[in-house]
């Protein structure tokens, strides 16, 4: 069935009489008629589901205000307005806006302070009588991971739909693509996904089929009326309702079901798009294979017999390691976090994580490890723990879909896990040990198995959900230990046909020559059937024998690959490359920044003083130019946001340790850069990113914050002698306000240069306010703010 959405409810609003910098939500109270008579437009052109006018009703947006207080009411109030208007011609969605703030770590926002307040929103629109809950026009995965557990703990029968934003490259401002989304969100119970606001309706047409591909969820899409252009101080959306509405046939042939618009788009494009659809069917969409899929926030990894060999590493485990425990029980992760880093260079896809350290506080240990994994790398992780509390600490504050390493036959594991796995979205790593043990023979590992996926088909999981463990035992103790292995590895793959792991070196305990023993078990594991070895990424012969295996199974076609790996030639094609370790201090400098290495920053900025390197050596040789790399890596797709803030933080340690100890050589000296967003936005987060980066390249930052006026810039840039004035607006109603700021800066004949950016402005508009530059993102805006300065 085709379900049509209403459109823009703030243009609406400020056709109604909105104020700049009016709180939208309080028209639900002040102005009832007005909203009113905004529902029952839309429902004359055709929508069948109408949001309710509380994007910002929660009380982290309604603070701004001075209405946090009112969530409650406001809530009631729109519901009330919106069941008035549909009576029964429409159903209702209650509108849940993102909070304007990043979850920690990439903000300072707690996860469990954005639970409580979407909690406290979803419960107030629940008790009003919502038909659906929408969280719409979220840019983080985390945040909609908290606000989809919260809508879900409030009212389980209520469908949630889900909508992220992507930008212009597909992915989201915080760097999760379509695919790692649906995973994540049909895993967690989405109802339907989808994707609003940002692009128009031709951008979004990939998206929306990427999104159709990768879950069997209904999927909405409600795109802008094209990009905004300011005309004669106005703004303006270039793409009329009929040009509009033409797309309709196209978004619903890519999968979605669900259509509507966002900014610019009034009952007119809504009209036009229900018109476009009235004589459509709904297409049938091919059932999406049930394989296993992990996600990080950033990308999406599949393990299947069809698929070339997952490695799983192995060594974020305390377990035998003396120095990684005590570092644990300690509060240290920095072998943790090298150990994630180093992993995944030698080839690991996925991350066992493994905090078990007696005597230790298990769930701020795992939560920390997982949050600190997650920020370093994009390889989805295995949350590794026999306690239940630890396990939903870590489940809980992963961006991502993980694994949980493990689920047994026995009762304990069973009741506590299972449902976990059900509640985040996670798979589950299917251990065939019993309340009786360990199971000797292949028969009854396939039956406790079988067991515990009965039990967790009942729990709600379904196919895509299981890893099988094979069970390794060492052939020292049982002579048949292998063949059991392998055996079982072959009545996994015929009885039941999901992919298998486990842990390899248990088998050699006790013998000689243990690599040779492990790496030709690893071969004949991979003939039986082994998809995901759980291992030591670093170790050379298990590297070897899986590449000659990958060439014998034809994984790796006619050996192409095996044939290519210098390792195996008689003349190596090039030099080794040097360790870091090993690198000059500034280059190692450098490297840490750009690797978010921010434990160990401080100790080599001191060895570079040590060394004799000046202020200025170590700011321009090593931090600087990790900036200028790291610039180019995120413009280019291969570093995305949260990587951009960690190599940020690093960056201030460094630059904070270098103030405390020689502070008149690294004072900020590039500049003053005043930074404000502009009067009537209360958006800033792009503008936080961007003072940040600024500050970490020396210039002297001056953030005054949001929602400022003309005013209040200008004093600022004469009281600190600007060299650039910054200015950001999110929104297309506040974008007049930069031609105000502009005019007050020239009519003050101010020497200063101005900056703009922001996700509404464009280089033309740039062109057009006056402006002396237009930044697309933070890193561009360093870039710029030093040609501006001439110090590049």
């Amino acid at each position: 069935m085709i379900h049509i959405f209403d459109g823009a409810m703030g243009t609406m609003l400020q056709a109604g009489g909105l104020k700049p910098g009016g709180c939208p939500e309080l028209m639900n109270i002040e102005h009832p008629e007005v909203v009113l008579g905004i529902h029952r437009a839309y429902i004359e052109a055709g929508a069948t589901i109408i949001e309710t006018n509380t994007f910002g009703a929660s009380r982290l947006k309604l603070d701004h205000y001075g209405l946090e207080d009112r969530v409650a009411e406001l809530n009631a109030a729109a519901v009330r307005i919106a069941r008035e208007a549909a009576g029964e011609k429409a159903k209702i969605a209650g509108s849940m806006g993102p909070t304007g703030r990043f979850i920690s770590p990439l903000g300072d926002l707690d996860f469990e302070e954005a639970y409580a307040c979407f909690h406290e929103q979803a419960a107030a629109l629940a008790e009003a009588g919502v038909d659906y809950f929408i969280i719409e026009t979220c840019i983080d995965i985390q945040e909609m991971r908290s606000a989809l557990l919260a809508a879900k703990d409030v009212a389980p029968n209520v469908p949630v739909i889900c909508q992220l934003t992507y930008s212009d490259d597909g992915r989201t401002v915080t760097s999760t693509d379509p695919q790692s989304a649906a995973i994540i969100l049909s895993a967690m119970g989405a109802d339907i996904i989808g994707v609003n606001c940002s692009l128009g309706p031709e951008q979004l047409v990939p998206i929306v089929k990427t999104l159709a591909e990768n879950c069997d969820c209904p999927i909405s899409v409600q795109p802008n009326a094209g990009m905004p252009q300011l005309v004669d101080g106005e703004t303006h959306f270039p793409m009329g309702p009929e040009d509009f509405g033409s797309w309709a046939p196209k978004l619903l042939a890519a999968g979605a079901t669900y259509l509507g618009g966002c900014c610019g788009t009034t009952p007119k494009h809504i009209r036009a798009l229900a018109s476009a659809l009235a004589d459509c069917e709904e297409p049938r969409r091919a059932a999406h294979p049930q394989h296993l899929w992990l996600a990080s926030r950033s990308k999406s990894v599949c393990i299947d017999k069809d698929l070339p060999t997952v490695l799983i590493g192995e060594r974020i485990n305390p377990t035998g390691r003396k120095k990684l425990a005590a570092e644990i029980r300690e509060g240290a992760l920095l072998s943790v976090k090298k150990e994630a880093v180093n992993q995944v260079k030698a080839g690991a896809r996925l991350l066992d994580v493994n905090m078990g350290v007696a005597g230790i506080d298990a769930v701020t240990a795992m939560k920390q490890a997982v949050t600190e994994i997650a920020q370093l790398t994009d390889a989805p992780l295995a949350i590794d723990t026999s306690d239940a509390a630890a396990l939903e600490a870590g489940l809980r504050a992963y961006p991502g879909r993980a694994l949980i390493n493990s689920v047994s036959a026995e009762d304990a594991r069973i009741r506590d896990f299972l449902p976990l796995a059900k509640k985040y979205g996670a798979a589950i790593l299917c251990l065939p040990i019993t309340e009786d043990g360990v199971p000797k023979t292949a028969d009854d590992r396939l039956k406790a198995v079988q067991f515990i996926i009965g039990k967790a088909r009942k729990a709600g999981l379904k196919d895509g959900d299981f890893l099988l463990d094979a069970l390794v035992m060492t052939v020292s103790a049982d002579k048949n230990a292998c063949r059991e292995v392998l055996r079982t590895l072959h009545l996994y793959r015929q009885h039941l046909g999901f992919p298998s792991t486990m842990g390899l070196s248990n088998i050699s305990f006790g013998l000689p020559n243990r690599p040779l023993i492990n790496s030709t078990f690893f071969a004949m594991c991979l003939a039986a059937g082994l998809d995901a070895p759980i291992m030591n990424p670093y170790d050379e012969s298990m590297q070897k024998a899986l590449k000659a295996s990958a060439a014998l199974l034809g994984d790796d076609p006619c050996g192409l690959a095996f044939s290519q790996d210098e390792s195996n030639l008689a003349v190596p094609k090039k030099a080794a490359v040097m360790k870091t370790t090993n690198l000059p201090i500034l280059e190692a400098i450098k490297q840490a920044v750009i690797e978010g290495e921010k434990d160990i920053i401080v100790d080599l900025v001191l060895k570079a003083l040590e060394e004799g390197k000046t202020g200025n050596e170590i700011t321009e040789n090593g931090l600087t130019a990790a900036m200028t790399e790291i610039g180019e890596d995120f413009g280019s797709g291969r570093m995305f946001l949260p990587q951009v803030l960690l190599s940020a933080e690093t960056m201030r340690a460094a630059f904070d340790k270098l103030k405390e100890l020689i502070p008149a050589s690294t004072e900020a000296d590039k500049g003053t850069f005043v930074i404000a967003t502009v009067k009537g936005d209360v958006h800033d987060l792009g503008k936080n990113i961007t003072g940040a980066l600024l500050a970490n390249s020396g210039f002297k930052v001056i953030d005054l914050g949001k929602d400022v006026d003309a005013d209040t810039i200008v004093q600022a840039a004469k009281e600190h002698q600007a060299d650039i004035v910054g200015l950001a607006a999110l929104m297309t109603t506040t974008m007049p306000q930069i031609d105000k700021v502009i005019a007050r800066l020239r009519d003050e004949q101010l020497d200063v240069k101005v900056m703009i950016g922001g996700a509404a402005v464009t280089q033309d508009y740039a062109d057009a306010c006056g402006a002396d530059a237009y930044a697309a993102d933070g890193v561009k805006a360093v870039k710029l703010a030093k040609q501006m300065v001439g110090v590049e």
